[in-house]
């Protein structure tokens, strides 16, 4: 089997990666580190989980440590470009302990946070500079950055930019990097315009197809439970009271937010992530979810590339997606480096056309069954003890007098982080800088992972701060208990122990959360709900599938 060695990585980032338990290259590293090493241009397609992040900063870092060069005020040595601020923090989180090792500065900007502390790191210095490519734009556009020294120009999730409209940017900020440099693009795909900037910047790139970004992995098991309407909510709830993380996507940033806190009303720990949320409460949700004080992480499609958090064993469509590729990149959360993951689909009467037409797109066959709640296969699917939470007492009402917003749900392209007074508005769904279901661990960011490369304790500076970070976030580890004063969060975390049997678990789950109240299950005692699962499934199918809010 072929070694990092072997394939001509330096010695330095050789140990750094053996600390970090990644001892055994992926497919796509073995296929281009020898073409990037070498100072070629690359073109590497795959799909999401394929190990691309590794494969890009590590021939970065190894021309950055030859060349030897101290860099200089506001002009980074390397770029790689990212498409959202959660990809972007999490390539500088996999990034930075071989920076470290090889004595690199690094530095992480994006939008939705003010600008000053990023203007002040890049003043000092930086190697390596992560960025979603508006903030990057608005400090070249203020004389606070300059591209004319990069040695190494990386875009990630090029695809993903073009889905999201940030081209133009994307080719003006690589107008201005020096055109003898090396130029690294990482797609799953090569539509939407993504072959303009290959046949514009790269110079006869070496192309490596490792995998089909087409198809879903082989290690990844797909089911449609065909539910009545108003099954849908206790369904949910069955699944998600079992032990493991999962991710659940929804269509609307409102049909997320609502969901969150009705699951958090029902006992299961859970908190949201949209484009609405101010950038402080994504990180903290985020953090929540990596160290596993909410085991349920309610989603739109912002998720759905560029989230890494480690062992996602299930994914779950509640709202099936529009079409196939987001499918398969929702469904990538699970089933990453290797490791087994199971995909569930919801899918009511007047989905089923919709569902055979996204899965046959999508190249899966699933196993398609008509579920009710209580019925033995959501025990066989979300295996284990299911224990509920009870949702802290409501805070005493407060209305805070400004509040942060985003400028933008994915990057900040125009100015960003500015605070300002506003009124409520009513039916639009937004949150508050706080989150109104967000749980109170500190901010945190989850290493992008090899999973199956990890030694079998996690490294003890994953995740966590550096002297040459300038960023904030935090290290994503452990497992808490995290607490949260706010109405419809968990006020204290009951973690199940270990795998559960396969036992079928009992219709009392869904049918006494109707009811209000919560059954004893395996010596769980029971908790009183504050919303009952009837009333969360009328809410909850009252408010599907609506495009109104996006992502």
């Amino acid at each position: 089997m072929t070694s990092f060695t072997e394939l001509g990585v330096p010695a330095v980032l050789n140990t750094a990666l053996d600390r970090l338990g990644i001892t055994t290259p992926f497919p796509i590293q073995t296929a281009t580190l020898p073409d990037t090493l070498a100072g070629r241009d690359v073109l590497g397609r795959g799909r999401t989980g394929s190990g691309k992040t590794y494969a890009f900063v590590i021939p970065l870092v190894a021309r950055l440590t030859a060349a030897a060069r101290k860099p200089q005020p506001g002009r980074p040595r390397a770029l790689i470009l990212a498409p959202t601020r959660e990809l972007a923090t999490q390539i500088e989180a996999t990034l930075r302990p071989l920076a470290d090792a090889a004595g690199l500065r690094t530095l992480v900007v994006f939008g939705g946070v003010g600008p000053n502390p990023q203007i002040k790191a890049l003043k000092a210095g930086v190697d390596v500079l992560v960025a979603c490519p508006g903030r990057l734009d608005d400090h070249i556009r203020g004389g606070h950055a300059s591209l004319d020294a990069v040695e190494v120009t990386v875009l990630d999730e090029a695809d993903h930019m073009a889905d999201l409209g940030f081209l133009p940017v994307v080719r003006r900020l690589m107008s201005q990097t020096p055109a003898g440099g090396q130029r690294l693009l990482f797609s799953a795909t090569l539509d939407n315009g993504v072959d303009v900037l290959v046949q514009k910047f790269m110079r006869r790139p070496v192309t490596h197809h490792v995998d089909s970004a087409a198809q879903a992995p082989i290690e990844m098991d797909h089911h449609v439970l065909h539910v009545r309407d108003d099954d849908r909510f206790g369904i949910l709830v069955e699944l998600l009271a079992a032990p493991g993380r999962t991710v659940v996507f929804t269509r609307t940033k409102r049909r997320a937010k609502v969901l969150t806190r009705q699951l958090n009303a029902a006992g299961v720990p859970a908190v949201e992530l949209h484009g609405n949320l101010a950038q402080n409460a994504r990180n903290r949700n985020l953090s929540a979810f990596s160290d596993g004080s909410a085991g349920t992480l309610v989603a739109t499609d912002i998720a759905a590339r560029g989230i890494h958090v480690d062992d996602v064993s299930l994914v779950i469509h509640a709202d099936p997606p529009v079409e196939h590729k987001a499918y398969l990149h929702r469904s990538g959360r699970t089933a990453r480096a290797g490791n087994r993951g199971t995909v569930i689909t919801l899918m009511t009467d007047e989905q089923q056309a919709d569902v055979r037409d996204l899965a046959r797109k999508a190249g899966i066959r699933p196993v398609t069954t008509r579920t009710r709640p209580g019925d033995a296969l959501l025990a066989e699917l979300a295996p284990g003890e299911r224990t509920f939470v009870a949702p802290a007492p409501p805070a005493a009402p407060s209305t805070p007098a400004t509040q942060s917003r985003p400028a933008s749900p994915e990057d900040g392209t125009g100015s960003a982080g500015r605070s300002r007074s506003r009124r409520p508005r009513r039916g639009r769904g937004r949150s508050t800088a706080d989150g109104a279901t967000a749980a109170t661990a500190a901010p945190a960011t989850p290493a992008a992972g090899q999973n199956r490369q990890r030694a079998a304790a996690k490294p003890a500076d994953n995740g966590q701060g550096s002297r040459r970070r300038t960023s904030a976030s935090g290290s994503g580890q452990g497992r808490g208990s995290g607490s949260d004063h706010r109405s419809g969060t968990p006020q204290q975390r009951t973690t199940p122990a270990g795998n559960g049997t396969r036992a079928a678990a009992p219709r009392t789950a869904a049918a006494s959360t109707r009811s209000g109240t919560s059954a004893s299950r395996s010596g769980t005692s029971a908790t009183p709900r504050s919303t009952s699962a009837g009333a969360g499934a009328a809410a909850f199918s009252a408010r599907g599938g609506g495009r109104r809010g996006g992502r």
